[in-house]
């Protein structure tokens, strides 16, 4: 009991239910390795005692981070002060305007006093906050009213924060004193101003003509172009663009990155950078120009796989060329604002790769003076790879700059949304985030699943978790920084299992992840910092919420306005005999899709490929025949409901038209956002990753192709007539203009 009571206490579970009749017990081990992760020492009775004393015993007059969501009741920790207590928010320098123009922001002052209730004290909106000012107050411990409008009830000695992440100090009237992060956030992320339908695509696999051997950003921002202009696309979604853990060969997949903070400049279309232009040596950059265009050959027209590592080499010898010319002064005034605006956290990423150029990619295997990024020996290498570090720091900039430049040309198309991003859910072990923020990582431990009806062996992903205490402890600072820099760059966010932000599943080190256990977040907090972020940059944000999602999270990611993930082959009335679910009865909330990039293609899914793919690397666990049956029972169902709602008028055993059928009735659903496979466009029937292996498949390394197999440009996927006949389907009924000479597709 004593070891239940103590994981309680930090959110570690001892038990969990796979199905609602079914709860499973987690092993004891288990349990005491991941309070070992969190700092709490559970290793024999005589410690759990301990340790329980200690937590008990231990009163906080506030927890280290305060949500304040804006309309809503205070939360219990404000509420339920002491009467008389002095609350005052100091907001920080780095979140208000008025410290970026030199003056020191000005703090609010509040008492708490037993009082009539009163009506709620409002600000006027975009008044700021004036010094040391205090208000009538209602009982700080008195009921309050359900936030079911705008300006739910809340004490009358309140003063709403503008939004931002501020310091709130309270005093007792018994000179009791706590200080916290408080985190005044807006109700709801913003919403996609109207219904739009968009591609999803990962961009490696989407090569043009002028690619250096994998799609870049140049790439993006044209079909971000063309799609929003001619086919009136409301955006497009990407992989994760993520600063890959460098060396040969590159773990190729983008869920997996060395930092999520800072993007690859493998993405950099290097043509477009405009120091490019003035490089003197132009025998070199041809050179290097020609072996691009002999890499793009060889998986075009030669059946080879996309070779990271090959394009990183090619373009890094580039940009080596490329930063030697001087900025103007323009530009450089425009890099040294990102620098200001980055701070330490791109001197430590730029310093991290400079340092795994000279002592691997692994930092655990440095020299020990350097594992820590804050040692006298690392300011020491710091001081000597100057050079290198500003490279990579350029690199980022460059990067953020052509980031920056794909969502103009989305916005400029008229696309409602523009790029979506996609956060990972995780970092490599040995990347440049674990460096940097060692402290907020939990030591020995990495995120899975644990076993389901589709994995009795659960998942180990790889990745080290954010430590929860430290993320409150900090004010969610690292998690802000984060979604801050992703946004700024983006008109929405794709977040990679979004229940993560709820809990996750950890397993310790050399164990099965089927001994791990959940570890909860405070959700509260994290979807605070979501919605504020979001909103400071007018993103939408969509959470993948498919598989096993715990009981309340759909509904408290609708509450605060994150949209969900709905793929077709998954919806089903699970409750009405498990028939496809009708359009109307969809979510209104979502992104709707056929299929993702984990997912088979439509085509494969609708003739049984995806089936005898899995039996040749022989991932079935019954027989070939049982598989094919079940497979062709399920796509019928499908089929005749399409064909009951007068979907596919071209009848039964046509491929592509039974594409459209789908995407027609994806159409008929209340989704919000209606979201293409881009390779379904065009009858690619290769996943671009399959769950469950590994070097068994090519994942993350095929280009998009034709139902043949034959890799296609961006070039010829614009101009496909299967692509035209399919955005038919979804294409908005407005009036096109085409320019003289161009005739419309």
């Amino acid at each position: 009991m004593g070891l239940s009571r103590l994981a309680a206490l930090h959110g570690v579970a001892t038990s969990y239910s796979p199905s609602p009749d079914v709860t499973v017990s987690v092993p004891d081990d288990t349990v005491i390795a991941v309070l070992a992760a969190l700092g709490v020492d559970a290793g024999t009775p005589a410690d759990v005692r301990k340790c329980l004393v200690a937590a008990e015993s231990r009163s906080r007059l506030l927890p280290p981070t305060v949500v304040v969501w804006a309309g809503e009741p205070l939360p219990p920790a404000l509420a339920g002060l002491p009467p008389g207590s002095t609350v005052t928010v100091e907001p920080e320098p780095a979140e208000t305007p008025g410290h970026l123009a030199g003056r020191p922001p000005a703090p609010l002052s509040m008492r708490s006093r037993a009082a009539a209730p009163a009506a709620p004290v409002t600000r006027p909106p975009g008044t700021a906050p004036g010094s040391g000012t205090s208000a009538s107050a209602a009982p700080a411990a008195s009921p309050l009213a359900a936030p079911d409008t705008a300006t739910a009830s809340a004490p009358a000695w309140w003063i709403p924060p503008p939004h931002g992440v501020h310091r709130i100090h309270v005093r007792t009237p018994d000179h009791r004193r706590a200080t916290a992060t408080l985190i005044a956030a807006p109700a709801r992320v913003p919403q996609p101003p109207e219904r739009s339908h968009g591609f999803l695509v990962q961009l490696y696999s989407l090569l043009s003509a002028r690619s250096w051997g994998m799609g870049d950003l140049g790439d993006l921002a044209d079909l971000a172009g063309w799609a929003g202009r001619t086919l009136g696309s409301g955006f497009v979604q990407v992989n994760p663009l993520h600063a890959a853990v460098p060396g040969r060969p590159t773990d190729p997949s983008p869920y997996r990155p060395s930092s999520r903070r800072f993007p690859d400049p493998v993405h950099l279309h290097v043509e477009s950078i405009p120091e490019y232009g003035h490089v003197r040596d132009r025998a070199t950059l041809d050179d290097l120009r020609q072996d691009a265009a002999a890499l793009s050959e060889a998986v075009l027209n030669k059946g080879a796989l996309i070779d990271r590592d090959a394009v990183w080499e090619l373009k890094r010898q580039a940009l080596e060329l490329v930063v030697e010319v001087p900025l103007t002064p323009g530009r450089r005034a425009a890099y040294c604002d990102f620098l200001a605006e980055q701070g330490q956290a791109l001197e430590d990423h730029a310093l991290w790769c400079a340092l795994a150029e000279v002592h691997g990619p692994d930092w655990h295997a440095w020299p020990e003076a350097l594992r820590d990024p804050r040692s006298p020996g690392t300011a020491r290498a710091r001081a000597e790879l100057l050079d290198r570090v500003d490279f990579h720091c350029r690199l980022a900039w460059l990067t953020a700059t052509q980031l920056a430049a794909a969502q103009r040309s989305a916005e400029d198309a008229g696309m409602c949304i523009g790029i979506v991003h996609d956060l990972a859910v995780g970092v490599h072990p040995a990347g440049a985030d674990t460096w940097a923020q060692q402290d907020a990582f939990a030591p020995s431990m990495s995120v899975g699943a644990p076993p389901d009806a589709f994995n009795a062996r659960g998942q180990d992903w790889g990745l080290p978790p954010w430590r929860p205490d430290v993320l409150a402890a900090t004010g969610y600072a690292a998690y802000r920084g984060l979604l801050r820099g992703l946004l700024a760059r983006a008109g929405a966010l794709r977040i990679d299992h979004v229940m993560g932000l709820f809990r996750l599943w950890w397993v310790p080190e050399g164990r099965p992840p089927t001994d791990g256990t959940y570890v909860t977040y405070d959700a509260e907090a994290m979807l605070a910092v979501l919605a504020l972020e979001a909103h400071r940059a007018g993103a939408v944000v969509v959470g993948e919420d498919l598989g096993t999602v715990e009981p309340g999270v759909r509904e408290a990611l609708a509450r605060r306005g994150v949209l969900g993930t709905s793929v077709l082959w998954f919806e089903r009335d699970w409750e009405g005999g498990g028939r496809p679910l009708a359009p109307e009865k969809w979510r209104r909330d979502c992104l709707a899709t056929a299929t993702t990039h984990d997912l088979p293609s439509t085509a494969a899914r609708l003739t049984g490929d995806h089936v005898t793919l899995r039996h040749r690397l022989g991932l079935l666990t019954r027989s070939l025949e049982e598989e094919l049956t079940e497979d062709a029972t399920d796509t019928a169902e499908w089929l005749a409901l399409l064909a009951r709602l007068r979907m596919l008028p071209e009848g039964d055993g046509d491929e592509e038209a039974a594409v459209r059928a789908v995407h027609r009735f994806l159409l008929r659903t209340p989704a919000r956002m209606t979201g293409v496979w881009l390779p379904d466009t065009v009858g690619d029937r290769r996943p671009q990753n399959l769950p469950g292996t590994w070097d068994q498949y090519p994942n993350w390394r095929l280009p998009i192709a034709d139902p043949e197999g034959h890799p296609v440009t961006l070039e010829e996927i614009t101009a496909s007539p299967r692509l035209h006949a399919l955005m038919e389907v979804l294409r908005p009924r407005k009036p096109h203009t085409a320019p003289p000479g161009e005739r419309r597709p």
